[in-house]
């Protein structure tokens, strides 16, 4: 296939009708983008209800139409009938007819679940069958399927492709994303992620970002978007977030409004440029921010209620005529302001088009059908959001047909090619910052070498990858596993013990994620780092996540950065270790005080001779 043989080239380089009966869905694989980012694509749909939106409109009731404008949450698994969750997803989707669901994932004693492909797709289908009207399927694919389904390639977080400065990586991501989107019955994809992560206590963004350097970040998401709408065949919804632009703030807007306080020329120049870049190439959609910014909206209200923000500077100012869809609707940074009948109905006011994730669907329809009758909202304005829905279900063939082929699911997410580019994307973003004892790679004698591993919880896999390979090429290395709930009297121990090597490896998986709230060490192991770095041996820490954990502690001997905690970052990070690979990142973000933007010591292959760039 032709997306094979691109794939591979950046390897080397870089390496039915309305209302007709439901048919199969058979995917196609997605054809290779460009290499430059230079074509450019018209914003699909406008703001009023015409052409075929307004046709597929005209079978639908007033309250269907709103129905169309919400899309509730739901889950990659198949659960029983008398499942409360079924039973409610079921309800809203078979007798309230909202316009579609969105995947996400369930969380058991801290940990994530992921979705399996086949049951998935299953499910889906089953849900299209149920549905009056064929059904949007969103997800958070942010860095590909893997994000919420098991059995896909792992790629890195995108801020590794920022470090690795790889922009045809970019586009086969966006491509090999819409494709395992189409295999597993997803037509929308809430990335990318055009966020500029310029706050290092941001808690929320972070490596979700492709970094720091707006113009970067701009072509990053012009490359994902051409790789995603690549094949022509199998057309897929793409979405930029989170507008206008989430990287410089201190709060998570799942637990509290967020505040972007900057001037607005400052916005204009950085946090606008991906956003600008992502409509010129065609974006589908993009996503709000629960957040206030002063610049734009002096009340100091949510971006996601603002008509300043969502009309005046995304409608007539940036001139997006696409999907505005609100962040989800039961984050704190909204839902601790309003109702979410009266969110749903400022939302819409302000300019959205879909509510996402609301926490009660049917007051929010409530809502919107009373502000109708009231005349606060218009009939035009709710026939204009709907038609852009219906004419999206048509852009990606849901009339066509709305079911997925489960035939399909072995051949397009097990593909080799797909594993092969994330591999090599997250062996070229390890970034050496620093390394003032040449412990990298680790010293051909490697007796008197430990490795300390801090996952970050007690049932955690992080790690083991890194232990397996380090383990089976220096087996005498001695490996310690420590995690937040650690005694304080074992770490104490621990770091007692580490006082007999000859120098310390330390992995420190920090992920991003809702509702944390920080991106430091947890528990008890701030102080157990501190107290191994002030130790009499050479510390190299290795941050797989949050790359700014070096700015807590600065007096590191070594310190290494993946930008990313997935499995293959972990196994690029212990070929690192071993000098197996070359070093060769560069930082696509600045540490205040310590490292600047595009910072990285080279260091070749088997060899510990440096040389910086």
């Amino acid at each position: 296939m032709l997306f094979l043989k691109s794939v591979a080239a950046c390897i080397c380089c870089t390496v039915c009708l309305y209302g007709a009966s439901p048919s199969s869905k058979t995917n196609t694989k997605a054809h290779h983008a460009s290499n430059s980012v230079t074509h450019t694509r018209k914003s699909p749909s406008t703001p009023v209800a015409r052409g075929a939106g307004a046709a597929l409109l005209r079978p639908l009731s007033l309250h269907d139409r709103i129905a169309q404008l919400i899309i509730v949450r739901g889950y990659g698994d198949y659960p029983r009938t008398e499942d409360p969750e079924y039973k409610k997803l079921t309800r809203w989707i078979r007798d309230d007819h909202v316009g579609g669901f969105i995947v996400a994932n369930h969380i058991y004693d801290g940990s994530v679940m992921s979705a399996r492909p086949f049951q998935m797709v299953a499910f889906i289908n089953h849900m299209q069958r149920v549905a009056k009207t064929p059904l949007l399927v969103a997800s958070d694919f942010e860095h590909g399927a893997s994000m919420r389904v098991s059995g896909t390639a792992k790629f890195p977080y995108l801020m590794a492709f920022g470090a690795a400065h790889d922009l045809t990586g970019v586009r086969a991501l966006g491509a090999a994303t819409a494709q395992e989107a189409h295999t597993l019955g997803v037509n929308w994809i809430f990335a990318p992620d055009a966020d500029v992560n310029n706050n290092p206590a941001n808690p929320i963004i972070n490596v979700r970002s492709y970094g720091e350097n707006p113009q970067a970040v701009a072509d990053a998401v012009s490359a994902f978007i051409e790789g995603a709408h690549s094949d022509p065949r199998d057309y897929m919804l793409v979405t930029a977030k989170h507008f206008p632009g989430h990287g410089d703030t201190s709060e998570d807007s799942h637990m509290q409004m967020a505040k972007l306080d900057q001037p607005k020329e400052r916005i204009e120049s950085v946090e606008l440029v991906p956003f600008r870049a992502a409509i010129e190439h065609g974006v589908d959609a993009i996503m709000t921010a629960h957040m206030s910014v002063p610049a734009f909206e002096p009340a100091g209200i949510p971006s996601t209620v603002s008509r300043n923000v969502l009309t005046g500077l995304l409608r007539d100012e940036l001139g997006f005529k696409g999907l505005v869809v609100t962040d989800a609707m039961d984050m704190q940074g909204l839902a601790a302001l309003y109702s979410q009948g009266d969110a749903a109905v400022r939302a819409i006011e302000a300019g959205a088009d879909v509510l996402l994730m609301p926490s009660d669907p049917e007051a929010c329809i409530r809502a919107l059908m009373a502000a109708v009758k009231s005349g606060r909202i218009s009939r035009q304005r709710i026939n204009a959001s709907a038609a852009k829905i219906m004419e999206a279900k048509q852009r990606v063939g849901l009339f066509r047909s709305r079911l997925t082929s489960l035939d399909q699911i072995p051949d397009s997410l097990e593909d080799p090619a797909f594993g092969k580019l994330a591999q090599n994307v997250a062996d070229r973003a390890v970034t050496l910052v620093r390394d003032d004892k040449h412990l990298f790679p680790i010293p051909d004698s490697a007796d008197g070498s430990c490795l300390v591993i801090m996952s970050e919880g007690l049932f955690s896999q992080h790690g083991q990858a890194m232990v397996r390979i380090l383990q089976q090429r220096i087996p005498q290395m001695k490996t310690y596993l420590v995690h937040p709930s650690t005694p304080v009297d074992e770490l104490t121990a621990i770091a007692t013990g580490t006082g007999q090597c000859k120098q310390i490896y330390v992995a420190a998986f920090v992920t991003v994620a809702a509702y944390r709230g920080s991106l430091g060490l947890e528990g008890g192991l701030n102080a157990f780092m501190n107290a191994i770095v002030h130790g009499p041996v050479p510390v190299a820490l290795v941050s797989l996540g949050n790359p700014y954990l070096l700015g807590d502690f600065p007096n590191v001997a070594a310190y290494a950065a993946t930008f990313s905690t997935t499995v293959t970052s972990e196994e690029a990070a212990a070929k690192a270790m071993l000098g197996d690979i070359p070093i060769t990142g560069k930082m696509p973000v600045s540490i205040p005080g310590i490292s600047k933007l595009g910072d990285g010591i080279n260091v070749p292959a088997k060899t510990a001779k440096v040389a910086m760039r």
